[in-house]
Formats: C-alpha cells, sequence, structure tokens
C-alpha cells in the first residue's frame, strides 16, 4: 500500500467520523454557512463540521500551514475533494476570499499582506465581495471609471477612491471586498488599473441592495465617496490590476465549475423528475420530456468526466486557462438546461411562490430557475466565455 492509499483511508475514516450524517445530501440556499463577522449556524451539526475542518486547515486544503491552511500537496488535496465529493460532503464555509482572492494573494501579495488577510479567512472569521463591474464596465470591464488618487498626508500615504461597483454579491454583508480601480488616466486603459482591498466598514462606502427576479437581493451596488484606503492595501504593483483580474477570475470560473461537486444548492434531478414525471407503470410517458431528461442526464455525466481530466491537467501543471472557460460555460448553462426542464415537469407546482400548499422543495426549486438567469452572466457572461474559448482554445483570430 503507498502512501496515498495510506492517506486516503485517513481521510476517508475522519470523515465518516467527523462529517454529520445530516450535511452529506444536497444544500440549499438558506443553509449555506458564510464566514464572517455575521457567521451564523442554523444547527449543532453545522458548527461541528466547521469547526472540526477549521482546525484540520481543510478550508483551503493546499494552502501552507502558515497562512491557516492544510499544507496538503496537489494528490492529496484532489483524494480529501473525492471522498467529499464520494460521502457527500457538503462544503463547511463558503467564501469568496477563499476560492478567488486568496490564490491570487498567495502568488502576488506581501508576507504582511497574507498574515493579515489569509489567515483570518482560514478562521472563518472575514468575508469577502468583489468589486469589479461598474454600470458602463460589465463586459467591458478595462472601461471601468472608479478612480484611486494616490496622496501622502499627515495620516501616511492612501488612496482616496471615488465611484460605483454594481452587480457586488451580498455586498451588504461583507466586510471585506477586493476591488478594481483606475489610478492612471494617461495610459492605455488595461494599463491604468490596479487592485485593492477595502474595508466595508470605512468612511464614504455605502451599500444598496438590488431586488432580483428570484426575490432575494443578493447583489448590490457598492457607492465610495472619497473613502481612503491605506497604500499597503495595494496587491501588487500600480498598473497590475488587470492582470491580476483575470488571474482571480480564472480561479471564479475554477470555483463556478467545481460546483458541480457538491459545493452549489441544487437539486437532484433525477429524483425530483422521477417524482413528477413518472406514471403508475413506473415510465415516463412524454418521450419528449424523457429524451430531454436523458440528454441532460448524459450531459452532466460528461461534464463530470472532462471536470477530472482537466483538474489531472492542473495537476500536471499544464495550462488550463482556457478549458476553465469551457468548464464554467458549460456548468453554468447545464444548471440553466436543468431547471428549465424541472419547471416543464413539475407544471404549476414548478411555479409556487408561497403557501403552504406547496412544499419547500417545490418553492425553492422556483426560486432558484430564476436565480440560475444570472449564473450566465456572472463571473464572465456565456458570450465572454466563448470569445476566451475561441482564442484560448480554438486559436481563432481576434
Amino acid at each position: 500500500m503507498t502512501d496515498l492509499d495510506d492517506f486516503r483511508q485517513d481521510v476517508a475514516q475522519w470523515l465518516e467520523s467527523n462529517c454529520p450524517e445530516s450535511l452529506r445530501r444536497p444544500i440549499v440556499s438558506e443553509e449555506m454557512v458564510w464566514g464572517g463577522s455575521q457567521l451564523k449556524f442554523l444547527n449543532e451539526d453545522q458548527q461541528h463540521w466547521f469547526e472540526r475542518m477549521r482546525e484540520k486547515g481543510w478550508f483551503a486544503p493546499s494552502w501552507p500551514r502558515e497562512y491557516g491552511g492544510g499544507g496538503l500537496n496537489p494528490k492529496e488535496n484532489r483524494v480529501l475533494e473525492t471522498e467529499m465529493a464520494r460521502l457527500g460532503c457538503r462544503q463547511p464555509q463558503y467564501n469568496l476570499g477563499v476560492w478567488m482572492l486568496g490564490p491570487v494573494l498567495l502568488e502576488a501579495g506581501t508576507h504582511e499582506q497574507k498574515q493579515e488577510h489569509l489567515i483570518p479567512m482560514m478562521k472563518g472569521q472575514r468575508r469577502w465581495c468583489q468589486g469589479f463591474s461598474e454600470p458602463n464596465a460589465g463586459s467591458d470591464l478595462a472601461s471601468l471609471k472608479t478612480f484611486a488618487r494616490r496622496v501622502s498626508d499627515e495620516q501616511g500615504e492612501a488612496y482616496i477612491v471615488n465611484g460605483s461597483k454594481i452587480w457586488t454579491s451580498d455586498g451588504d454583508k461583507a466586510d471585506w471586498m477586493y476591488a478594481l480601480v483606475r489610478t492612471d488616466t494617461s495610459v492605455k486603459k488595461q494599463s491604468g488599473i490596479s487592485f485593492l482591498l477595502i474595508d466595508m466598514k470605512s468612511p464614504g462606502v455605502t451599500v444598496k441592495p438590488i431586488e432580483l427576479i428570484s426575490g432575494k437581493s443578493s447583489f448590490c451596488q457598492v457607492f465610495f465617496d472619497d473613502v481612503r484606503v491605506p497604500v499597503r492595501q495595494l496587491v501588487g504593483k500600480e498598473g497590475e490590476g488587470w492582470t491580476l483580474g483575470k488571474k482571480l477570475l480564472q480561479h471564479e470560473r475554477a470555483a463556478m465549475s467545481k460546483f458541480t461537486e457538491g459545493g452549489a444548492p441544487s437539486h437532484d434531478l433525477l429524483k425530483t423528475a422521477i417524482r413528477y414525471m413518472v406514471d403508475e407503470d413506473g415510465k415516463i410517458e412524454d418521450s419528449a420530456l424523457r429524451n430531454q431528461l436523458a440528454g441532460v442526464l448524459m450531459d452532466a455525466q460528461a461534464f463530470s468526466l472532462t471536470h477530472r481530466r482537466v483538474t489531472e491537467k492542473a495537476l500536471a501543471r499544464q495550462d488550463v486557462s482556457g478549458p476553465v472557460s469551457i468548464m464554467k460555460l458549460v456548468q453554468t448553462e447545464q444548471e440553466v438546461a436543468k431547471y428549465e426542464l424541472l419547471e416543464q415537469a413539475m407544471g404549476l407546482r414548478g411555479l409556487g411562490w408561497s403557501g403552504e400548499e406547496f412544499t419547500a422543495d417545490e418553492l425553492d426549486v422556483c426560486r432558484t430557475w430564476l436565480r440560475t438567469k444570472t449564473y450566465v452572466i456572472s463571473g464572465g457572461s456565456s458570450e465572454i466565455q466563448l470569445n476566451i474559448i475561441a482564442k484560448r482554445v480554438l486559436g481563432l483570430p481576434g
């Protein structure tokens, strides 16, 4: 037996002993545990799982122990992911900082920035939001206008930030924001962008939720009015924000595609479909729905296998920037197709908004169906992903 086999056996036993049975089933939005200063648990099982994984450093298993991670090598990390998926273990903490900002800080941040920001993430004490898109700079992100003016006064060196960010997920609940800001207007627009870390409690920060069609306000608009940000919160150098932002978006797309491995709220398509589509003889009478169901399930299996292949490429240190865009595109479009099929199968039962005549699952399906419309926009729209795939995978001219 190899060392990796021993490790797999130990991990499996540890997960069996420490992940409560109640946390080994598909999750709904209300049951997600978001790390941060407003950390809350619905029950003791959630708190137990959170605390045990935190003690192991497995909020980010592959991060260095110095910064609160688990110190696992890539193969060990994959073993942990595989065993968690096998048991259906939920993610113990949801945190954009861990998934997206953390890898960028590990690569480009100073030791002081890593100490200040990574360790609180690993303790579940700090929640992050993303400040990229602006009212007139969505897909054309490089045209952003939020400006950071560098000053030096009696309070020290700082940036004074003015402008606005929009479609900021959970900006009203976040403790900090990682943001792209313009620091130079005299150069090419991509070259004048810098990457700042902003405390959301700073004077001059105003957050306004945006109401969504699903009835939930996860998106916000954030306004900056002479917000002072210490220069030490600049990641990298001035003008490197565009490069760092592109790296972060790769991690974001990887995180979104990885949701298929138990990371995100989703409904079991097969179980739900059978409940509403199968007749007394145990057959799906509607041939069109039957074919659609088979197609969606086959696509999901193909995606799962492709995801494993891309993961193995990443472990071999091969460039996966193009395939990551494919994963993000396919996974989000598949979620849309899945919930469109569920709505067809459930009929009026899938349109429940409130009322005792609907089950909790039926109400959640309706709201999730509406929310999937945002999946193909956030993290780079499907159209943007197609452009990236055309250039980086197919080698087509710009």
